[in-house]
């Protein structure tokens, strides 16, 4: 996975609320097993018409917003344990989504791969939101290690929580394989000391 220590980005907001998996990806297109491929279809069906025409309407292709950030509604992820989702969000290109409440099995899904979902308070996102959809320019900062997010803009400065372990993986680059690999001289000095042969 790539290294994640810090980012400095313009965001996109979707301002809705409960958006389930099969609105990130539908159904219809899970049936490839690469991750490769994933951000064409995200948030397909909202993206485009029936025709395959990008609805102008849209969030994600109004040209005036861009950004590595996803600035989302309350209650997102929520349905289906689908990885999908989050591997759609990376293939599109965001780093980081950001919302006041996370379905659980979506928010280690996307820390499983390089994906940091970071919870704020229902202010904070509503301010967030306000702030973008006034400039799309704001600058969203995270921080990982410190487990700070910051707009200096608009005076926002808030701690979020994060897994360690995944938080560790996160800034090294690890999957999960990558951290026990990294984790060898410690494994083999308890193992020399523990098993008698």
């Amino acid at each position: 996975m790539e290294k994640f220590s810090k980012l400095l980005s313009s965001a996109i907001p979707l301002i809705q609320e409960n958006v389930d998996t099969d609105q990130i990806i539908p159904a219809r297109f899970l049936k490839a097993t690469s991750r490769e491929g994933f951000g064409e279809h995200l948030f397909k069906d909202w993206r485009f018409d029936e025709h395959g025409e990008p609805k102008s309407n849209f969030i994600l292709n109004d040209p005036v917003y861009s950004g590595s950030i996803l600035v989302a509604g309350e209650n997102f992820g929520c349905g289906s344990s689908r990885e999908h989702a989050a591997w759609a969000l990376l293939d599109y290109g965001f780093k980081v989504v950001i919302s006041s409440y996370f379905a659980d099995i979506f928010k280690g899904n996307a820390l499983n791969n390089g994906l940091l979902p970071v919870q704020v308070s229902s202010n904070t996102l509503r301010e967030l939101l306000e702030a973008v959809q006034l400039d799309p320019m704001t600058l969203i900062e995270i921080d990982l290690e410190a487990q700070l997010l910051r707009v200096n803009e608009i005076g926002i400065l808030e701690h979020f929580e994060t897994n360690l372990y995944k938080k560790t993986c996160l800034l090294n680059g690890y999957d999960d394989i990558d951290f026990l690999l990294s984790q060898k001289e410690k494994i083999s000095a308890f193992e020399r000391k523990h098993i008698e042969f």
